[in-house]
């Protein structure tokens, strides 16, 4: 079994590689920092190979070079794992930062079309693959200050759902994976380096964790061959809602 991860060197990407490691997947690992991907595949070829790829997916050549690259051995990718993607700033929309909402819109979206167009075509030839994209709570539910990102998200689940019809005749199975509040450095992200700020989005509950995530990819990837899990929201137990969340 080969899997394709992208945004593999942090977070939610890193924990599904060491998961899906544990089940002795071989593993194209992509990122845009290039120490990380050495490092991490440093770590998990003790375990099982590994292959990285070192590519921004908000470039459509740079996608399709790097795919196109691939030895022949690593091309019959099996479980596609779209990660990658981002959030920046929190602002009403009249006060939004378009250099932002260009890096929101064009990882959280192109991106994950780029990929999915470079690894689709071989799954469609070989009648078979599983395709996961992790969306958010975000998707669901739009919250104020966030508008562009929850319409980023939004768009992933309009995909991922157009995915499934256009791909299931194709043996091709989609899962939308929609997290909640997950601690990891999202939020550090967002807030452009204030630590100090990111850290109060977690305090006076337990968060989920990127492991946990990793968990629920892993149980919607060795599903039966019968069964799809189409999509799936996963909230800590003190979150109710998107911005609803009971702190102690």
């Amino acid at each position: 079994m080969i899997a394709l991860i992208t945004g593999a060197t942090s977070g939610i990407g890193r924990a599904t590689a060491e998961a899906f490691a544990d089940l002795d997947y071989r593993l194209i690992l992509c990122g845009r920092r290039p120490d990380r991907l050495a490092e991490l595949e440093e770590q998990l070829s003790l375990q099982t190979p590994v292959l990285t790829l070192n590519f921004d997916v908000r470039d459509y050549n740079d996608v399709r070079e790097a795919i196109e690259s691939l030895p022949d051995e690593w091309k019959a990718i099996d479980i596609l794992v779209n990660n990658a993607g981002n959030a920046y700033g929190m602002s009403p929309i009249q006060e939004g930062d378009p250099t932002d909402w260009d890096q929101m819109i064009d990882g959280n979206v192109q991106g994950l079309l780029y990929v999915s167009k470079a690894v689709i075509a071989g799954m469609v030839a070989r009648k078979r693959g599983h395709i996961v994209n992790l969306s958010s709570i975000a998707g669901k539910q739009t919250y104020a200050n966030g508008a562009v990102y929850c319409a980023s998200k939004a768009a992933v689940e309009a995909l991922s759902t157009g995915m499934r019809l256009d791909l299931t005749q194709h043996g091709i199975k989609v899962t939308n994976i929609a997290p909640g509040a997950v601690e990891t450095e999202f939020s550090v992200v967002r807030f452009k380096g204030d630590t100090e700020r990111a850290a109060k989005v977690y305090e006076g509950f337990t968060p989920l964790t990127a492991s946990d995530i990793a968990d629920t990819i892993v149980y919607a990837v060795t599903a039966p061959a019968h069964v799809t899990i189409a999509d799936l929201t996963i909230l800590a137990s003190a979150q109710a809602a998107a911005t609803t969340i009971t702190r102690k």
